[in-house]
């Protein structure tokens, strides 16, 4: 398992060098994206978020199942929010930085954020206590949900925003690179989705400082390992941004449970 990989910094303009280490390896890590304050400021605007929704009892987002769990002294928290952007006047603005805007290049010219649509800015909170509801995830690729809803494959990203200082032992992101480029066959059945957790032996450790910015193509195989220390020390928090392409498929409060995301039990 490789933990040592190139990082760059995230400027107006991407480079030559970022471009072609993305197509190759379909990951991208950026150093210091956000202060220090700023991480700050988004964890205490999902805790705001969090007071209502546990005390209004929220089960979906436009659909979306929000994940719950106890956190280390037994209250309940929400470990997987979902269009929180839409929840809090600081998480709507953050979307919306134009800096996001420079990872539009990744695709191409018909790429947008999707602030509306998939599952929105999702926040995961990670914790591995006695009664945690979300400390791990399986082997998965991000594509697959256009294939479940019968649909063209489409170019994603999901850009993810570190709200944590990681070291191996914390778990995290796991990849294995150059994925994005798989035929469809080994897309569908190169892993068990979200039940098989296991190291693989091409893949890399993502061990990101809080305020870092990582980039990965949805049809590249990844998984979120457990953390092998217990406690606040194995806390993380990280945000998922999508971008995508293709046809605009906005959600609002009316919107159905898609079908892959009713199997949302297997993830544990």
């Amino acid at each position: 398992m490789a933990s040592s990989y190139q990082t760059f910094t995230l400027a107006d303009k991407l480079t030559k060098e970022q471009l072609a280490f993305f197509d190759h390896y379909g990951f991208i890590h950026f150093k210091n994206f956000l202060t220090a304050d700023t991480v700050n400021a988004i964890i205490a605007a999902s805790k705001e978020v969090e007071q209502r929704w546990v005390a209004d009892r929220v089960e979906k987002i436009n659909g979306v199942p929000i994940k719950y769990g106890k956190d280390l002294n037994g209250e309940t928290i929400v470990q997987r929010f979902a269009f929180i952007n839409q929840h809090h006047p600081l998480l709507d603005r953050f979307i919306k930085d134009k800096r996001l805007q420079t990872l539009l290049g990744l695709i191409g010219p018909d790429a947008r954020i999707g602030e509306n649509e998939k599952d929105g800015m999702v926040f995961n909170h990670y914790v591995n206590g006695p009664d945690s509801k979300f400390s791990r995830m399986g082997w998965h690729t991000d594509g697959l949900r256009d294939i479940f809803l019968g649909q063209k494959l489409n170019p994603m990203l999901n850009v993810g925003i570190h709200l944590s200082n990681l070291k191996p032992e914390n778990g995290g992101l796991r990849i294995i690179p150059g994925t994005h480029r798989q035929n469809l066959y080994n897309m569908l059945f190169r892993k068990r989705y979200f039940l098989d957790n296991k190291p693989d032996k091409n893949e890399w450790a993502v061990i990101p400082e809080a305020g870092d910015l990582t980039v990965h193509d949805g049809r590249l195989w990844h998984r979120v390992a457990q953390s092998s220390v217990t406690g606040e020390a194995s806390r993380r928090r990280v945000i998922y941004v999508p971008i995508i392409a293709g046809k605009y498929a906005p959600k609002n409060e009316n919107s159905t449970t898609p079908l892959y995301q009713r199997f949302a039990g297997l993830v544990k």
